[in-house]
């Protein structure tokens, strides 16, 4: 783990006198950012000798709610535990009325304790070095998903699609449509402008399967952490952008029950140690038992992803709601499939020319932990790499029609299946798996003992 030099927090303090407020932030178990303001005073302290938060911070449901059976809390006293700043995450939050700054902190791997072996980015840390010790150099990009809505309610008490510039409120699909790329251009611009300012590279923009459903990709990096981190910034900024016109960006992987989800695909392929793509072959060469080492390794690496996704599902879909994304002819997968330029199945070969032949995996909610999805997939594809695991016959067509060894659809079996894998324990860590696994079982317990409104609908009069 590399944390940020002094020097960083000197040059920023130097460079914006007008800065009085930083947000300190961390990423805990469910991707959410928790922390402190800080006065730009403590700023070069927390780069010099590091900042303590307590132990319960990465012991927390989604909610906010302490876990005791995480271990963070009352059996360690909710102890300090030292936090260090990351390199480049010193910025500008360009969305504050009042100058403000950011810095993303992750815990140290020694002074960090007890509750280090619970930092997400830690488990994507480890998985990237394992891949690496062999050779393999992770190349990543991060495409998330979301729905922008209006703060407001309808009267049903239904989140709505955020109105447009022209006043009206989005009803119809439209995807791909450029005009309503255009209707949001006051939100666009900002968004852009501000992952200028922050070093995000955002590149396109697409108008999604679903009213107000927006996508902007990020770019490649060789730098597997850094893709990642990048991709957790960029949800933070897009929220405050999104704050900041009035509007709320939604990450939900299911806010509507009759619209499309909302994912998070991650792009991947391996270089060599000179920075080569390892999977540049061509798409006739991903046939049958595959052609050539580039080709080999490629289907190996799906191999892994198919063999292990069922044990770590729960990392992708971490919530109950992640699960109603899972529907037939909705472009979330249902099976644990493969193809080559098919959005149908889980596992995706785009074309284009061999030099930029990667993998799209499909499967992760916009819900999920980027650092979590982003270790199960590497390390999945590292087991598949390991044991030379052939990943079958490309699907042609529609691949919801074709079968494949369909996904659990529902949160308890996914939790159930990455309890019980060993393969689990050791790629992501017995006292990480001890502590996510609590946070959920206690979030499961939350959810299925809260009565709403369905169950009124369902049940009040006729049960």
């Amino acid at each position: 783990m590399r944390f940020a030099d002094p020097r960083e927090a000197r040059d920023f303090l130097a460079a914006h006198p007008e800065v009085r407020s930083i947000e300190l932030f961390l990423i805990d178990a469910n991707g959410v950012p928790r922390g402190k303001l800080l006065h730009r005073d403590e700023l070069l302290a927390v780069y010099e000798s590091g900042r303590p938060l307590p132990s319960t911070i990465l012991g927390l449901t989604v909610n906010g709610d302490d876990v005791d059976e995480t271990g963070l809390v009352w059996d360690v006293g909710d102890a300090d535990c030292w936090t260090y700043p990351l390199p480049g995450s010193l910025t500008l939050q360009p969305w504050r009325h009042q100058p403000t700054g950011q810095v993303q902190v992750s815990m140290h791997p020694e002074h960090g304790q007890p509750a280090a072996a619970a930092d997400p980015r830690h488990v994507l840390a480890r998985v990237i070095e394992r891949l690496r010790a062999d050779g393999h150099y992770p190349v990543m990009a991060v495409e998330l998903e979301f729905y922008l809505l209006d703060r407001e309610r309808g009267a049903d008490g239904r989140p709505l699609p955020a109105r447009q510039a022209n006043g009206q409120r989005p009803g119809a699909t439209q995807v791909y449509g450029v005009y309503e790329l255009e209707q949001l251009q006051p939100f666009l611009d900002d968004l852009y402008a501000a992952c200028e300012r922050q070093g995000l590279p955002a590149r396109t923009a697409i108008s999604e399967y679903a009213p107000g459903q927006v996508e902007i990709t990020l770019e490649h990096r060789g730098d597997a952490l850094q893709a990642v981190d990048e991709g957790v910034r960029y949800k933070r900024l897009v929220k405050g952008v999104a704050n900041r016109h009035g509007l709320q960006a939604c990450f939900m992987a299911k806010p509507f029950g009759d619209l499309a989800g909302s994912g998070l695909h991650l792009h991947v392929s391996l270089a060599d140690a000179d920075g080569a793509n390892r999977y540049a072959c061509d798409l006739e060469d991903l046939d049958g038992a595959g052609h050539g080492t580039a080709a080999t390794l490629l289907r190996h690496s799906i191999g892994g992803m198919q063999a292990s996704l069922r044990e770590s599902l729960a990392l992708f879909c971490p919530h109950a709601n992640s699960f109603r994304r899972f529907q037939a002819n909705s472009y979330a997968p249902l099976a644990t499939t493969w193809g080559v330029n098919n959005r149908t199945v889980s596992f995706r070969v785009p074309g284009g020319p061999r030099a930029s032949r990667h993998i799209e995996h499909r499967i992760g909610g916009a819900d999920a932990n980027p650092y979590l999805a982003a270790a199960a997939l590497l390390a999945g594809l590292h087991r598949g790499l390991r044991e030379r695991l052939d990943p079958g016959t490309p699907i042609r067509g529609n691949g919801y029609a074709q079968g494949g060894e369909p996904l659990p659809t529902d949160w308890l079996t996914a939790l159930r299946a990455l309890e019980g894998s060993a393969w689990a324990r050791e790629a992501f860590g017995e006292d990480f798996l001890r502590v996510y696994l609590a946070i959920k079982r206690a979030e499961y317990r939350q959810f299925m003992g809260e009565v709403g409104e369905q169950d009124w609908r369902w049940y009040l009069v006729h049960a």
